[in-house]
Parts: structure tokens; C-alpha cells; sequence
């Protein structure tokens, strides 16, 4: 329990952050895109220099701006394919210039990163900013529950977990700790599905399908685990700790966003087959 001050730290001023985003996200809803694709970026800068490729500036460039352009064009008609498309030629003809000092493996790992951190970080403003109902619900689901998920684990495994579940790869992670994992996620959800049809949203037009918030907060329990014990697994092969340091307790934004990476498409995928919000008609 020796990180729990620094993480309640980090939670006193990032928790005031996300509300604050939040409110002005229903105001302004572009500003969804700005911030998940500033956040993207310095999730894409982190990994890069996890491997010491920083330092290649013109991947750097390519990587950054694929993964910054994708979250604010991702709604334009086919701008997604172009940008793919022109991210995997760019990328392929830096691996070609500097061949001798950047490894195909070194340009796989950057080019297979910066794509999936892209694609999941990218789900968040096609949630947030296509249901045209409420910007705040889905950016609320779309972060709260695994982070809860990743609360409670941390909090029922440090206090009665006893078996490891991944012991070579995340030493700290139990079994205990993925059930209470999955126990507060799923509160969590219904807390949050009250809190929206009563406090917040007109409950008169619109209703909270809180069954569908059942699935998705034991879904994302199970997949938040996948995307955290996929990117340790990177660091563990890189024998780095944490991917960087501007969250005390936490390390850096990938280590904080890694698990929402696989979460977010989820909530876009459960959403096209029926939706969260279901607006009542009179």
C-alpha cells in the first residue's frame, strides 16, 4: 500500500480535470476530439521512447500525427482509410531511408503501437460525439468503468488477494483483485446509469438501458485486464518499469489509459447493436 498516498494525490487533481472536460465537452463537443487526440499523442511519445526510438524524429512525426489527425477526422467520410493508408507508406519509407540504423522489428514495434493505441483511443470520440444524445454519459462509461475496475482490484488484491493470476507478467495482479475488480465495475455502472436517468438527463425523453450497462462493466472488467497485462507484457520484454512519470502512483498515460485502449471500442461496438440511451417518443 505504499503508492496509495501518491495515487490519492494524483486522483485529488485528476478527478476536478476530467469533470472540468467533461462540462465543457457538453458545451463544446469537439473538444472531445482535442484532448483524446493530445492524449493519444503523448501515449504514442511514451511508448516510442520506452524503446528508444524517440529520437528518430521522422517517426516520431509520422506516428504523432496519425494518431493526433485520427480522433479529430475520424466522423469526415473516408478520412480514417487515407490517414491509414498514409501513416503505412510514411511509416514503411522511413523503415526504407534509414534502414541501417532502424531494425524492421524496431519499425514494427512503432508502426503495430501507434495503430493500436490509435484505434482504441479513437472509439472515444466516436461514441462521445455520434450518439446525439449526451457528449457526458459516454465519456463517463467509457473511462469510469475500468478505471473502477482497475480501483477495485487494486484495492481487494492488496488487501486479500492470494493468488497471483499473471505472476511473470504483472506480479501484483490477483485473482481476488479481478473479482472485486468486476464487482466495482459493475456498481459503479449502476451508480452511474441512476445518477444520469435521475439527476442528470431528462428522464421524461430519454432512458438509460441499464441492462446493456451490466454487460459492458463485465466486459470491460475482463478486457481491461487484457489491455493492462498486454502492455506490461511490452514492458516487461523491455525491462521498464512504467512507460513514464506524470502520475504519481500511476507512471505515465499509457500506464493510466492502457486498459481503455481495448474498453472503447467496445462501447462502440455494444452501442451499434442497441444503444445506451434510448430516447422515448412521446
Amino acid at each position: 500500500m505504499k503508492s496509495l498516498k501518491p495515487r490519492m494525490l494524483t486522483a485529488a487533481i485528476g478527478i476536478p480535470s476530467v469533470l472540468v472536460v467533461i462540462i465543457l465537452s457538453e458545451l463544446w463537443p469537439p473538444l472531445v476530439r482535442i484532448v483524446v487526440g493530445l492524449a493519444s499523442v503523448l501515449m504514442v511519445g511514451e511508448y516510442l521512447y520506452a524503446k528508444k526510438l524517440l529520437g528518430c524524429i521522422p517517426l516520431t512525426v509520422v506516428c504523432s500525427a496519425y494518431t493526433l489527425l485520427m480522433p479529430l477526422l475520424v466522423s469526415v467520410g473516408a478520412t480514417s482509410y487515407i490517414l491509414t493508408f498514409l501513416f503505412l507508406a510514411l511509416g514503411f519509407a522511413v523503415g526504407l531511408f534509414y534502414y541501417k540504423k532502424l531494425s524492421y522489428l524496431s519499425l514494427a514495434y512503432a508502426m503495430f503501437g501507434t495503430v493500436l493505441i490509435t484505434f482504441g483511443m479513437t472509439a472515444v470520440p466516436i461514441a462521445c460525439c455520434t450518439n446525439g444524445i449526451s457528449v457526458s454519459f459516454y465519456f463517463v462509461l467509457i473511462f469510469l468503468l475500468p478505471w473502477m475496475a482497475d480501483g477495485g482490484g487494486y484495492f481487494i488484491g492488496s488487501y486479500m488477494g492470494k493468488h497471483k493470476l499473471c505472476p511473470n507478467i504483472s506480479p501484483k495482479k490477483t485473482v481476488e483483485g479481478v473479482l472485486g475488480g468486476v464487482v466495482f465495475c459493475v456498481a459503479s455502472a449502476m451508480l452511474m446509469g441512476l445518477i444520469f436517468q435521475f439527476l442528470i438527463l431528462d428522464k421524461s425523453k430519454v432512458r438509460v438501458n441499464f441492462t446493456l450497462l451490466v454487460i459492458v462493466a463485465i466486459l470491460d472488467s475482463v478486457l481491461s485486464i487484457l489491455g493492462d497485462l498486454s502492455f506490461s507484457l511490452i514492458k516487461r520484454t523491455l525491462k521498464i518499469k512504467d512507460y513514464g512519470s506524470i502520475f504519481p502512483g500511476h507512471g505515465g498515460m499509457l500506464d493510466r489509459c492502457d486498459s481503455i485502449i481495448f474498453t472503447a471500442p467496445l462501447v462502440v461496438a455494444l452501442a451499434q447493436i442497441t444503444p445506451f440511451l434510448q430516447a422515448i417518443e412521446v
